[in-house]
């Protein structure tokens, strides 16, 4: 499972070294206290927020196919709930060629990249959608006009901008909606983007933010993907106290031994309500279309919407149908969709890291 790698640059660097290092307080911008809560991504969705640039400076030639991929997921999802997709005004015309009709809402704005799960608001029940200062996964990536996004997205949404001194992407946290969350150590408590910051503060933080009240701690691991090792690419809720987490066979990738150790943290785990996990396995597959060395070839980053699943299919066909045979398992009553994403999967990416759901 092996995810985008990255060139270092210094302006962003210095950027994202800086954030989060003024202390510790947390507000909101109209200046009330209050503690929210994060929603299940399974509970009932208003709609889904995606974005649709991705620039020819960070894509290349694979640019073409990153866009096909991005209409695809967005149409794909647009079956189940409504898609409001950020594009920048000079793609425009051909985001609207490629999603057509369908139920897929353009919202012009200034965008550096597409990830909208990592950049967007986290949107918590009662109104709200909290800003976590998106730095460019700790200076990695230009990110001056991403960092903008959460409050843009939560403006045009209609929902109260939660701020926080707090410094990660929504990619690197999972919550069963009952006070549970997933959370790895490899990128939050990393330096690049919250130095100082121990478990308890960030404990303290989720709690007001995201109305957290247990932390399953996975140690992830840094310095090898540009996102320093997200929880959605190693385990997922699929409701409270069921957990499905995913399993590197491949003895020379970087998570082979790490996704090991996941599973094994997991399976002793228990929920913010005192129950042990119940622990599904999404082995990856064998083969993939794509010769890309930051190819993510990975089940768990899928996306749960209205009525659906939307998860990849890499083309290894005995994989791709057991993660679905699993998925139907753990998600009954829903419909699910596998789609081809082998442009956006060979930019490190996957289904759950270009979306960000917006609860009912």
């Amino acid at each position: 499972m092996k995810r985008r790698t990255f060139v270092q640059s210094a302006t962003a660097a210095i950027s994202g070294l800086f954030a989060g290092c003024t202390g510790r307080t947390t507000g909101t911008t109209s200046g009330t206290a209050k503690t929210w809560l994060m929603p299940d991504e399974g509970e009932p969705h208003a709609r889904t927020w995606m974005a649709f640039a991705a620039s020819e400076r960070i894509w290349g030639r694979d640019l073409a196919e990153v866009r096909r991929d991005l209409a695809t997921v967005a149409t794909t999802i647009a079956r189940f709930e409504p898609v409001s997709m950020l594009v920048r005004a000079q793609d425009v015309g051909q985001a609207r060629s490629l999603v057509g009709s369908a139920n897929v809402e353009l919202v012009t704005a200034e965008l550096d990249d597409l990830w909208m799960r990592d950049t967007g608001p986290v949107f918590v029940r009662d109104g709200g959608g909290v800003d976590f200062n998106f730095n460019g996964w700790g200076g990695k990536q230009e990110h001056l006009r991403d960092a903008r996004v959460a409050g843009f997205v939560a403006q045009r949404a209609g929902v109260e901008r939660v701020r926080t001194d707090l410094v990660l992407e929504g990619g690197a946290l999972e919550v069963d909606g009952e006070g549970t969350a997933i959370i790895t150590e490899s990128c939050v408590l990393n330096g690049n983007r919250n130095p100082g910051w121990s478990k308890r503060d960030v404990e303290e933080e989720l709690a007001h933010l995201l109305g957290v009240r247990k932390v399953i701690w996975l140690p992830g691991i840094a310095g090898r993907d540009i996102t320093d090792g997200h929880t959605d690419f190693y385990a997922r809720f699929a409701g409270p106290g069921v957990v499905v987490a995913g399993l590197d066979t491949d003895p020379e990738s970087f998570d082979h031994d790490v996704t090991r150790r996941h599973l094994d943290i997991l399976r002793s785990a228990t929920d913010a309500a005192g129950r042990l996990l119940r622990v599904e396995v999404l082995e990856g597959p064998e083969t993939v279309r794509s010769d890309s060395e930051d190819f993510a070839a990975g089940y768990v980053n899928f996306y749960v919407c209205n009525g659906a699943v939307i998860g990849p299919r890499f083309g290894d066909q005995r994989a791709d149908a057991a993660a679905k045979a699993t998925m139907e398992r753990v998600f009954p009553g829903r419909t699910v969709v596998q789609i081809d994403i082998d442009g956006i999967a060979a930019g490190g990416g996957g289904i759950h890291c270009t979306t960000q759901q917006q609860p009912r």
